[in-house]
């Protein structure tokens, strides 16, 4: 009896430990399956602050194995599982386990932001956030509100002077602040010494190289033109003229689709306008491009005076140090606005 006893009981335990092991194989198996389904291609996971552990799984069911996805939830179920919002890459192959490490301690994966040479703060917040987890209004609504912009040294007709157009590698789900930190961050690294220098030897500011690279980028898309432009207004603003430039007229009237400039729309009673007020606007007319930032702190010593779009319409200009020449361009070129029907 004693005998059969004891053969019972090594029964019962090795049963148990049958059992318990093929129990732990199982676990073990669907921890170390490949979390994505065979043939799945690279998966990207976003995770915003409404998600869950359980909308985080629903996420992932259509891309997700059997076997895996029962790993991933027995981890969690198993596991402090926080969850934390990011954008997450899942490749192909990687492990229930490794994907639960990863989503569980954050580790996302990051994003390329471009900021673009655009012309309003509106259609800024649109395309930095294009890629982010932050909503384009309220990044427009803080670029809009006074308190918001005075925190960063700005104000709300400055406040694009913050921004230098460029690609820049961030996270998803950054934060408003840490955003404006970042650009901060940039804007610093970009006005080295070298370029306030040259801003200084010029007489201006760096927001004031800003303010007049904006009015380049508007006045012409040939970057080989910008630093001639340039010099020009410069000229202009050292012989202490009203810089008298068409786009800031569009931009006082709200309208850069205007063709023409006709006197009635230099009566425009704004500050923006540059044929009523001398010296620089308030702030930019458009986050300019590094070009003609550059083309300001480098310009094109000439003894330019006025500029006139040339009659053929190539998107160049006429160059006059005289009125009496500039006349003579401008008149070309009305004559041709006028042959085509441009009113």
């Amino acid at each position: 009896m004693k005998l059969k006893k004891k053969h019972y009981i090594l029964g019962v335990i090795a049963l148990v430990l049958l059992v318990g092991g093929i129990v732990a194989y199982t676990f073990y198996r669907r921890i170390n399956a490949p979390l994505l389904k065979e043939g799945q291609s690279t998966h990207i996971l976003y995770i915003d602050t409404d998600d869950t552990p359980d909308s985080v799984f629903t996420k992932l069911a259509d891309v997700s194995s059997e076997s895996g996805m029962k790993g991933l939830r027995f981890l969690a179920s198993h596991y402090d599982y926080a969850v934390r919002t990011g954008r997450y890459v899942i490749e192909p192959g990687k492990k229930a386990l490794d994907v639960f490490r990863q989503l569980r301690n954050g580790q996302q994966s990051p994003v390329m932001m471009t900021v673009p040479d655009v012309r309003t703060t509106d259609r800024l917040a649109g395309r930095i956030t294009a890629k982010l987890m932050l909503d384009s209004a309220t990044v427009a609504q803080a670029l809009a509100d006074p308190a918001f912009c005075q925190q960063l040294g700005y104000d709300t007709a400055t406040i694009f002077c913050l921004f230098v157009p460029n690609t820049y590698e961030v996270y998803w789900n950054i934060s408003l602040d840490a955003l404006m930190q970042r650009m901060q961050k940039e804007h610093d690294a970009f006005w080295n010494d070298e370029r306030r220098h040259k801003a200084e030897a010029q007489g201006l500011t760096p927001n004031e190289v800003v303010i007049l690279a904006s009015i380049i980028d508007e006045e012409t898309a040939n970057n080989a033109e910008k630093p001639v432009i340039a010099g020009m207004y410069l000229n202009r603003l050292n012989r202490g003229m009203l810089l008298q430039a068409d786009p800031t007229v569009k931009y006082a009237l709200g309208d850069f689709t205007l063709k023409r400039i006709l006197n009635r729309h230099l009566e425009v009673d704004s500050p923006y306008n540059t044929y009523k007020y001398a010296g620089l606007m308030p702030g930019p007319i458009r986050l300019p491009s590094i070009q003609a930032i550059e083309a300001v702190l480098n310009p094109d010593h000439n003894d330019y005076l006025y500029m006139c779009a040339k009659e053929d319409f190539s998107g160049t200009h006429n160059f006059a140090c005289t009125l009496a020449e500039h006349n003579q361009n401008a008149r070309r070129y009305q004559q041709a606005l006028n042959q085509r029907g441009i009113r």
